[in-house]
């Protein structure tokens, strides 16, 4: 077994804490599923993959927060190892819901370049991550 780094452990706890914040779009969610809110067709869509990004980025940034502390990884590379899928789990989820936000929409609006912007971090952390598990 091993320890977490104070930056890790620190990093570990607010992203559990603010794991909760999920919950406030999945109930948001119920709301549009009983029709309490208004959506087209493309913001149930994009309402729907916000929220199962948010979920599934958080459990896999914090897998990658604890492999990347058993890797050499330092300065950067670290960092983007460390905290590139986190990252990804605030923006990619920000462009879907933001992106969807607007009476009748059925497009994306300008804030879908937080989507791919969080796609860039998700990429970038991964692939750091991988080879500093492989060197």
């Amino acid at each position: 077994m091993f320890e977490l780094s104070d930056s890790a452990q620190t990093t570990a706890g607010v992203v559990v804490l603010a794991a909760i914040t999920v919950t406030t779009g999945g109930y948001f969610l119920t709301k549009v599923v009983r029709g309490e809110v208004p959506a087209t067709e493309f913001q149930r869509c994009f309402y729907r993959a916000g929220h199962a990004h948010a979920g599934v980025l958080i459990t896999l940034g914090l897998v990658c927060l604890l492999l990347t502390e058993t890797t050499g990884l330092t300065g950067l590379a670290g960092w983007l190892a460390r905290t590139g899928v986190l990252i990804s789990a605030i923006l990619m989820p920000a462009g879907f819901f933001l992106s969807a936000i607007g009476r009748e929409r059925t497009q994306p609006n300008g804030f879908i370049i937080l989507l791919w912007a969080g796609v860039v971090f998700l990429v970038a952390g991964l692939g750091v991550l991988g080879v500093g598990l492989l060197r």
